[in-house]
């Protein structure tokens, strides 16, 4: 198990960058990053896959959301999606090697691996095989985390030196509707921790008290949450979380 950063947990995360459209800055923006290590914050973003296999820093499985454009993301090519404007500012899509260049280690860098066919299955290994080629002569404080066990364990077979985690939460039927109970089951109860060498989990902060009677009882290993939103929800996570990621104001 590799050891998990501690300036990942020295300071606050934030959430897809430092966003805020009302001052130009979309999530997952060359603004939004360029924000948040001014403020010496550390940086979350996501990664989903082109058509022609790189990596892009984006969160939806479509475009609707985020861009003037519809359809899904991995439809599209990189050179295609790096001209969509962000909606809300001017910046456009970035790659993932764009971003890593632009961050260049200023502040440490969290990194969520999306599930690629929606059902958090073991269909996985491009996304996450891209993600590692990506980072490897990236010399800046990182870790990858994904919800899918076994998007982890891919990459964490091609980047044994990068710090990996699971993010977490209740996985309950109504809020994970395309996920089979088994798997459902299977990740509540966090049983891939050990398979995976997770070093770390992101959990949801709606459900932090779960944690004090689950597995992690005996596994000693960081806590962080998604995604706080005030100050009020920070000081409460902060009783069992040993970080967040946060949007919406300044941590």
């Amino acid at each position: 198990m590799t050891k998990f950063p501690t300036s990942l947990l020295d300071r606050p995360i934030a959430h897809r960058g430092l966003h805020n459209i009302r001052e130009g800055r979309p999530e997952n923006s060359h603004a939004a990053i360029e924000a948040a290590i001014a403020y010496g914050y550390g940086i979350e973003i996501d990664v989903q896959l082109s058509s022609d296999g790189l990596p892009m820093v984006f969160h939806d499985y479509h475009l609707d959301r985020l861009t003037d454009q519809k359809g899904a993301i991995a439809q599209h090519d990189a050179e295609r999606l790096s001209r969509l404007t962000l909606r809300g500012g001017s910046d456009t899509i970035s790659t993932l090697k764009e971003t890593l260049a632009q961050i260049s280690g200023k502040v440490p860098l969290l990194i969520e691996i999306k599930d690629q066919d929606g059902g958090l299955s073991n269909n996985v290994g491009p996304l996450e095989i891209k993600v590692s080629q990506a980072l490897k002569n990236y010399s800046g404080d990182v870790a990858v985390m994904s919800f899918n066990p076994n998007s982890i364990a891919a990459f964490a077979k091609n980047s044994t030196d990068i710090p990996v985690g699971l993010v977490t939460d209740r996985f309950k039927a109504k809020d994970w509707p395309s996920i089979k109970q088994s798997v459902r089951s299977n990740l509540r109860n966090m049983t891939d921790l050990e398979r995976v060498g997770a070093c770390f989990i992101s959990h949801n902060q709606k459900h932090l008290q779960d944690l004090k009677s689950s597995v992690l009882e005996k596994i000693d290993i960081p806590i962080l949450c998604w995604t706080i939103q005030s100050l009020e929800a920070e000081q409460k996570a902060r009783k069992i979380a040993d970080n967040i990621t946060f949007e919406g104001y300044l941590a």
